[in-house]
C-alpha cells in the first residue's frame, strides 16, 4: 500500500475487534480500579517484530537477568507504534510446547490493573518463548531502596508501595490468579508517574513446570522448600520479605529479622535514615504485619484482605504525587509557538473545541472530493453514499458518537475516492467512544489522504496523548503546527 512514513505506521485495522480491550472495573478494597486507558488489548506478536523492536535483541537493551535457575533476559525494547515495551526472551528449554506457552501468556494477559505492569502480548515462533509488558521507566524497588543516588526511598512512599502491591496481590486473586512466581523487590517497579506496579511476568511460571524460583534459599517460603511448590500463601510469605526491605532499606534474611522482632528488638529492624518520617506505632504495625506473613506454618498467615486493611490506614499522605514523593522529575511538555486554535485544542485535550472546530471547519479542507461525488449523483450507489454521509454528519453534531461510527464506517466501504474529513471524523468519534488506538489509526489514514493536512496530525497527537505516548505526541503537534506555517506562508507568497 502507500509509502508513507509515519511514527504509528503499525497501529492495527480499525476492523481488528481484538484491539478493544475488556474493560475491567472490579472493586478492591471500596475503591474502583481498572487497567486505564491505552494499555493495548493482549496480542501475539511477530518474532520479526519484537526483533526489531529490540534491535536484534542487543545486549545494550537488556533491563534485567535473572540466574542460572530460570534463565530469561528482559529487554527495553520500542514497537514500530512508538510505545515502549519490556519483552521478557526465556531459555529455549523452558516452554518446549508453544501452545501451552501462548495460552498460559493469554491468561496472564486477562488479568488487568492499574497496579500491574500489564501483560500486552507475546511470541513463539521456532525456539523462542517471548512475553511482553508494558514498560516501566522508573526502575525497580531495588534499585531505590538499595542502590539510591539522591535520596532514600521516604517513609510515606514505602507505605506506598506496601499498600499498591496489596492491592494488586487483591486483584488477582479475584480474577483466580492466587500464584505469584517469586515476589521480591525486583518485581516491583515504577511508571513515568512514579506509581509502584507489580510485574505481571510473575504470574506466569518462568518454566512449564513452575519449580524455578531465583530467590536467594534464605527468602524462600519453608514450603517451597520442602516440596518444591509455590501455594498461594507462600505469595503472602513473599510479600512479608518485601515488607522487610521497605522497613529496614537492606536485605535481610526473615529468620533474623523475626529474632530481632521476637527480641522485642523490632526497632533495630528499621533504616535509620527514616527517622523522624513516621510514628513509632506505624511502624510497629507494619513490623508485626511482615511477622505474621513469615510465619512458618502457612496456614497461620494471613490473607490479602487482611493486608489490604492492614496498610491502607497507615497511608497519610494520599493527595501527594507519587513522583514528587520520590524525587523525580516529570519532562514538562514543550508546545510549539505557532498553534492553530484546534491544534492549542488538541494540546490541552479540550475534547469539546476539537468537536466544535472540526464542525465549523466541516469539509472545506478538501477541495475538489464534493465535486467528484456530485459528478455522478444520479446513480444510485452515490445517493446512497451521499444518505449515509448526511445521517453520519448528523450524528456527530449531536455528538451520538456510537452511531456516526457506524454511518462512517459504511462511508469510507462506498467511497471511491476516501475522504479526510471522513477518517478524521471518525477517528474524533473513536475517541470520545474509549478507543485511542482506532482514533489514531483513523488520524494516520487521514494524513495518508493529505498527506501535509495539520489536522490529522493534532488528531494524532490527540490519540498519542491518550495512549501515555506523550513524546510521540509533541512530535505530532510539532509536525502539525510546522505544516500549519508552510500553509501560512504559501498564502503570503
Amino acid at each position: 500500500m502507500g509509502c508513507l512514513q509515519s511514527k504509528t505506521s503499525n497501529v492495527q485495522s480499525p476492523d481488528d475487534e481484538s484491539l478493544t480491550a475488556d474493560k475491567l472495573d472490579p472493586q478492591t478494597n471500596g475503591e474502583v480500579v481498572d487497567a486505564g486507558d491505552g494499555v493495548p488489548a493482549f496480542k501475539e506478536y511477530g518474532l520479526a517484530e519484537l526483533k526489531a523492536a529490540t534491535k536484534g535483541f542487543s545486549s545494550d537493551l537488556i533491563v534485567s537477568e535473572s540466574g542460572e535457575k530460570a534463565p530469561n533476559v528482559v529487554y527495553k525494547g520500542k514497537l514500530d507504534g512508538g510505545r515502549f515495551v519490556a519483552v521478557k526472551r526465556f531459555s529455549r528449554q523452558s516452554w518446549p510446547d508453544a501452545q501451552q506457552f501462548v495460552a498460559e501468556a493469554a491468561g496472564v494477559g486477562k488479568v488487568r490493573h492499574r497496579r500491574l505492569v500489564n501483560m500486552i502480548g507475546c511470541c513463539a515462533e521456532g525456539d523462542e518463548r517471548l512475553l511482553v509488558a508494558e514498560y516501566m521507566p522508573n526502575d525497580t524497588l531495588s534499585k531505590h531502596l538499595f542502590h539510591w543516588d539522591k535520596q532514600p526511598l521516604p517513609w510515606e512512599m514505602r507505605v506506598r508501595v506496601a499498600y499498591y502491591i496489596a492491592q494488586a496481590l487483591d486483584h488477582c486473586n479475584t480474577e483466580n490468579r492466587r500464584i505469584y512466581h517469586d515476589l521480591n523487590a525486583y518485581r516491583v517497579l515504577f511508571d513515568e508517574d512514579g506509581d509502584p506496579r507489580l510485574s505481571s511476568f510473575g504470574l506466569m511460571k518462568n518454566s512449564r513446570d513452575g519449580k524455578s524460583y531465583s530467590t536467594n534459599l534464605a527468602y524462600t517460603p519453608p514450603e517451597f522448600l520442602r516440596t518444591g511448590r509455590v501455594i498461594p500463601e507462600s505469595v503472602i510469605y513473599s510479600y512479608g520479605t518485601v515488607l522487610l526491605d521497605l522497613l529496614s532499606g537492606k536485605h535481610i534474611p526473615p529468620s533474623h529479622a523475626l529474632d530481632l522482632i521476637r527480641g522485642k528488638n523490632m526497632l533495630l529492624v528499621m533504616d535509620s535514615s527514616l527517622e523522624g518520617q513516621y510514628a513509632n506505632e506505624d511502624a510497629t504495625k507494619l513490623v508485626e504485619l511482615a511477622s505474621k506473613c513469615l510465619q512458618l506454618e502457612a496456614r497461620d498467615r494471613p490473607n490479602s484482605k487482611f493486608l489490604l486493611s492492614s496498610v491502607a490506614p497507615l497511608q497519610t499522605q494520599k493527595e501527594v504525587a507519587s513522583h514528587v514523593l520520590m524525587g523525580l522529575s516529570k519532562t514538562t511538555v514543550v508546545l510549539p509557538t505557532m498553534l492553530s486554535p484546534l491544534g492549542k485544542a488538541c494540546a490541552r485535550m479540550d475534547l469539546t473545541a476539537v468537536h466544535d472546530i472540526l464542525l465549523k471547519t466541516g469539509y472545506k479542507d478538501e477541495e475538489g472530493a464534493e465535486n467528484e461525488l456530485s459528478f455522478q449523483e444520479w446513480t444510485q450507489q452515490v445517493q446512497e453514499m451521499l444518505n449515509t454521509k448526511k445521517f453520519g454528519d448528523i450524528a456527530f453534531r449531536d455528538k451520538d458518537f456510537k452511531v456516526a461510527i457506524d454511518y462512517y464506517s459504511k462511508l469510507v466501504v462506498l467511497m471511491s475516492v476516501p475522504s479526510a474529513t471522513v477518517f478524521a471524523r471518525r477517528g474524533f468519534s473513536y475517541l470520545m467512544n474509549g478507543q485511542p488506538e482506532l482514533a489514531l489509526r483513523d488520524a494516520m489514514q487521514a494524513q495518508v489522504c493529505m498527506p501535509e493536512w495539520p489536522t490529522a496530525f493534532y488528531l494524532q497527537a490527540l490519540a498519542l496523548s491518550k495512549l501515555g505516548m506523550e513524546t510521540d505526541a509533541q512530535d505530532m503537534l510539532n509536525d502539525g503546527a510546522a505544516f500549519e506555517a508552510k500553509k501560512q506562508n504559501s498564502w503570503r507568497g
